[in-house]
């Protein structure tokens, strides 16, 4: 007899949470089965809080992944904390993931004990298992699971059903996240950016979607700014003889397409906007809010 049929439907909102790097995007998809939030090398990669659905027989989990928490006075930075501080206060549930490598420290035992002071169940999980090699780094007691290969993730998906009130679901069974495909266009042009770019401007750099035409089904039509601080920095997205930008555009452009099932005409610009990561208006609008 399934779990279904023998108790009462459960759902709730399940705050992914940890430092940058600590792989909540790569979990996210894990759990989903496909890709939604973008995945690069370079940690601070997630800006937004980025809901996905995951329905099973005996619950709807409302995941949601979290820029990493932090200790910075930049604007933009304070604005990715924000975002963490609000999901942790309203969720059913939290994944605390923790990597290994730079292990615990005092900024997870006081989201934990904040957590706990609310109310939220706290599942630690200690992520990358196929790259730890055995090491724990004073986690102690953490679910072990590697997002790349799925160790672990369906004992994680088991704690987090127990975990969540009696509900029944929020969302129809074939949605999967509350996000506009506009938003998920412009996150993956900004993946292309993390991915091509140096070390230091992707930090530098937003999306900004103009136009997103859906007229004609079979050739959607999509307009962007990449947005940068300053007029050298156009320079290096731009590239020689436009070489880079027209990197960019491809690489988007494959992986929207991929993610529509349509063909995308796409077209990027880059405009010069001078400390844009230092104001809080532009940063809310640009959706870091």
């Amino acid at each position: 007899m399934s779990a279904s049929s023998t108790s009462a439907h459960r759902a709730g909102v399940v705050a992914l949470l940890g430092r940058p790097n600590a792989g909540k995007s790569m979990l996210l998809n894990r759990l989903l089965g496909e890709k939604l939030a973008i995945v690069t090398r370079k940690p601070q990669t997630t800006r937004s809080r980025i809901l996905g659905i995951l329905n099973t027989d005996a619950a709807q989990l409302l995941l949601l992944d979290t820029p990493g928490f932090h200790t910075s006075g930049k604007s933009l930075n304070k604005a990715l904390n924000e975002i963490v501080d609000r999901v942790a206060e309203d969720c059913d549930a939290a994944v605390l993931l923790v990597d290994p490598g730079p292990g615990w420290d005092e900024g997870h035992d006081a989201l934990v004990e904040r957590l706990e002071r609310r109310g939220a169940r706290v599942i630690i999980v200690a992520t990358k298992q196929d790259l730890a090699r055995g090491r724990a780094h004073g986690i102690s007691g953490a679910l072990e699971i590697s997002a790349e290969t799925g160790a672990g993730v369906d004992t994680l998906i088991e704690r987090l059903v127990d975990a969540l009130p009696e509900s029944p679901p929020f969302y129809g069974p074939d949605e999967i996240t509350d996000r506009p495909m506009r938003f998920l266009a412009a996150e993956l042009i900004r993946e292309a950016v993390f991915e091509e770019l140096g070390q230091e401007l992707p930090y530098s750099t937003a999306v900004e979607i103009l136009a997103f035409d859906e007229t004609r089904p079979e050739m959607i039509r999509i307009q962007a700014n990449l947005i940068v601080e300053r007029k050298s920095q156009k320079g290096m997205v731009v590239g020689k003889g436009g070489a880079m930008i027209k990197l960019l555009g491809q690489r988007s452009r494959a992986a929207i397409e991929a993610m529509l099932d349509t063909r995308v005409h796409l077209e990027l610009w880059v405009k010069v906007e001078p400390k844009w990561t230092k104001k809080p208006n532009r940063l809310k609008a640009l959706g870091y809010d």
